[in-house]
């Protein structure tokens, strides 16, 4: 395993407030997230689970409130998996991320989660400062409105500054795609079906 999956704040906290979980880019979420922890688990990689939190602010992110939790739909954690909590946006400042990562020889991650420019872009950027070979597939991370941009268009200006600089841009269908093996060859070169 050189591989970790982080799945950064795809937690309740964000549906306790609708109004703002109405105008998410993909309020369904869960679903491709939850696409590439099957992908992780079947490959034998490490999947983190972190949740955003605030305690002591009375908020939906504070811990006391009973929100900062993985959204329902999501496959939940098996035994083993860490699930961290972490008070900046990025996943590393405030847990012990990095220390676990290195124990488990982890050298490449995969980045997914809410809030596309934020937590994840900022965990992203300092992945890559710190020496792992980043993928983010786009389409497992969501975010809303912001600064009179679309949620669209926050995500496409994410990709921007990511691309090629601190991440590799992918989906979930390319992750899957390269999961699976490639068919068998004919000696002349033709694939085979099976």
């Amino acid at each position: 395993m050189n591989r970790a999956l982080l799945v950064i704040d795809v937690q309740e906290s964000f549906r306790a407030r609708p109004d703002s979980w109405a105008t998410l880019a993909d309020p369904d979420i869960a679903g491709p997230v939850t696409r590439l922890v099957r992908l992780a688990r079947t490959a034998g990689d490490l999947v983190v689970w972190v949740l955003h939190t605030e305690p002591g602010s009375g908020g939906v992110f504070d811990p006391e409130q009973g929100q900062v939790r993985l959204l329902a739909e999501l496959d939940q954690p098996l035994p083993g998996e860490p699930v961290l909590y972490k008070t900046s946006h990025n996943a590393f400042t405030t847990t012990n991320l990095q220390q676990l990562l290195t124990n488990a020889g982890v050298t490449e991650l995969v980045v997914s989660g809410i809030r596309t420019e934020q937590c994840v872009e900022t965990t992203t950027r300092l992945g890559s400062d710190l020496g792992y070979r980043v993928s983010f597939p786009v389409d497992a991370t969501t975010t809303n409105p912001v600064g009179g941009l679309s949620a669209e268009a926050v995500v496409e200006r994410t990709v921007a500054v990511l691309r090629d600089r601190f991440a590799r841009i992918t989906t979930v269908a390319e992750l899957e795609a390269e999961s699976d093996p490639p068919a068998p060859q004919q000696p002349d070169g033709e694939r085979t079906t099976a």
